[in-house]
């Protein structure tokens, strides 16, 4: 017996201690490992992007929540335009839902200074587009301020617009949502009817009519018209449904919907529905693998960008859609049933590599990281059971499909060989990444790895929620040593997932980045960071 194991000092810290002399600079992560301040408007730009409406293994959703709202608060004290800029940017297709940038919006017009209150004024439009959006605007609006001024000007406006055929459609699209009713925000407002097709339009929402005026007052009321009609004549619905251009939302409460009804609803449907909406429609006929112009018409949409862009649609939407369809309603909240065909999973297969933004290939060396430790087991998506690991592995999979010259692992305590290349489909890798998603969290097993095997990568990417709280060393402390044996050169990327102010990223090293999860544009900016244009 000796006591060589205390007289012979340890030369690493390990992650469950901070750094020596840089105590001030690092917090310690719900795990309990000590991991560098992300800073407010890094946190900031996770919440808004990720969202906080969903607990994560380490934290419940209210704790979450309330870090966002301090965090906003904060922000909006130091800068509130570059708030407004945050929010504007996520709520353009990038956040997983607009949820998280409404919420924020409600807090940048409880800003005291004149500038913050502009910000509001300026960015509104752009962030609040649907009735469903503006319904979702006043539920917070009601639970954190109040109906103020600034309040009613915004929203009169929005009412006001010029564009009443636009403005139609969305009153008629959305006749209630969070707890509000269109004639609600009417009766909340006062909005005077500016011209004519308004005075008609806001008549409609309160009062209905009582009888049907024998022929359309205007073209920008005549949806409403035709919907008016469908109600009283429902054994016409494919008339209405034609004539009218109605939605699935304005017929199905009112119309009888057979398999027809629902064939002309998906000539014109737009994407976002469509992807909503493959199930129901593969269980109507409408879509089987003999409907060769409804599948040719599927494609054409799905799998273009400028319709995936214009629509807004996140890859997440995408993965979700694939899951659910690929599961035959056993997954999700629809009550139906279906035999998926084998051609829609391969567009969305296809459509979801397509919701993420890449370059042409850059010929660097990429080695991907997938955290497959327990925390990474946590739904982002309970609807449909959506896991941090399962989407940690499609970025992943998109970044590698882009290039030529990579590898992609995963880490625990160990770094594994996931068995996943770029030809594996996106259920394949799910499938495969599934299976190891377990253990505790050392992120720095990736470099020792790299060490011990002379891997020469060029940009070592990490895909986690950077709760690394198990290594005897910290993955900042491996890094400056996978530089000295391998590559002085590389670049570190972590990409987090979950809404936590902690980074495993040294502020002092100019060749790491911390970029929020969830962004489309993740896997284009992790190959510009590796040619050095940004």
């Amino acid at each position: 017996m000796n006591y060589r194991f205390f007289t012979n000092k340890n030369k690493t810290t390990p992650q469950s201690q901070p750094l020596p002399e840089r105590e001030t600079e690092m917090i310690q992560g719900r795990s309990g490992g000590w991991m560098f301040d992300a800073g407010v408007w890094q946190m900031l730009r996770r919440c808004l992007l990720i969202g906080t409406a969903q607990s994560t293994y380490y934290a419940n959703k209210r704790e979450l929540t309330e870090d966002f709202i301090n965090v906003i608060k904060q922000a909006i004290k130091e800068n509130p335009s570059r708030v407004a800029e945050e929010i504007v940017y996520a709520s353009d297709g990038r956040s997983i839902n607009n949820s998280a940038p409404i919420l924020a919006l409600v807090l940048l017009s409880m800003g005291e200074t004149p500038e913050a209150k502009r910000a509001f004024r300026e960015i509104f439009p752009q962030v609040v587009r649907t009735g469903s959006h503006f319904y979702e605007w006043l539920n917070y609006t009601k639970s954190f301020r109040g109906f103020g001024k600034i309040i009613r000007e915004v929203g009169t406006a929005w009412l006001s617009r010029d564009d009443v055929k636009g403005l139609a459609y969305q009153l008629l699209k959305y006749q209630q949502r969070h707890g509000f009713q269109h004639r609600d925000i009417l009766r909340l407002f006062h909005v005077k009817p500016p011209t004519v097709d308004h005075d008609r339009l806001f008549s409609w929402v309160v009062n209905g009519w009582e009888g049907l005026p024998s022929e359309i007052p205007s073209e920008a009321l005549a949806q409403i018209w035709w919907y008016e009609w469908l109600k009283r004549n429902p054994n016409r619905t494919h008339e209405a449904i034609i004539n009218g251009r109605l939605t699935h939302e304005m017929a199905a409460p009112v119309g009888k919907m057979d398999r027809q009804a629902w064939q002309l609803l998906f000539n014109e449907m737009p994407i976002g529905a469509m992807l909503r909406n493959l199930g129901s429609l593969t269980q109507l006929d409408v879509l089987r693998v003999d409907s060769v112009e409804n599948l040719d018409r599927l494609e054409n949409v799905l799998n273009n960008q400028k319709y995936l862009r214009r629509g807004r649609i996140h890859p997440i939407d995408v993965l979700k859609a694939l899951k659910t369809y690929k599961s035959g309603g056993r997954v999700g909240r629809s009550k139906k049933t279906w035999t998926p065909v084998s051609r829609i999973v391969d567009i969305l297969e296809k459509t979801l590599e397509l919701s993420f933004e890449t370059v042409e290939p850059t010929n660097k060396v990429f080695l991907h990281g997938v955290d497959i430790s327990g925390s990474m087991s946590s739904y982002v998506s309970d609807s449909v059971g959506l896991t941090c690991c399962e989407i940690a592995t499609t970025m992943a999979l998109v970044t590698a499909k882009a290039e030529k010259n990579y590898a992609i692992r995963g880490f625990s305590t160990k770094f594994i060989d996931l068995g996943i290349s770029r030809r594996d489909s996106f259920s394949s890798a799910l499938k495969k990444a599934r299976s190891h998603n377990f253990g505790a969290t050392d992120a720095s097993v990736a470099y020792d790895w790299a060490i011990k095997n002379k891997f020469k990568a060029d940009v070592i990417c990490f895909w986690t929620d950077c709760e690394s709280w198990a290594g005897r060393k910290h993955p900042s402390v491996a890094l400056k040593e996978y530089r000295q044996k391998v590559n002085p050169n590389v670049k570190a990327v972590y990409v987090t997932l979950t809404p936590y102010k902690i980074s495993l990223v040294d502020p002092k090293d100019d060749l790491s980045w911390d970029l929020a999860g969830f962004d489309p544009g993740v896997p284009r900016l992790v190959q510009m960071l590796a040619t050095g244009q940004v």
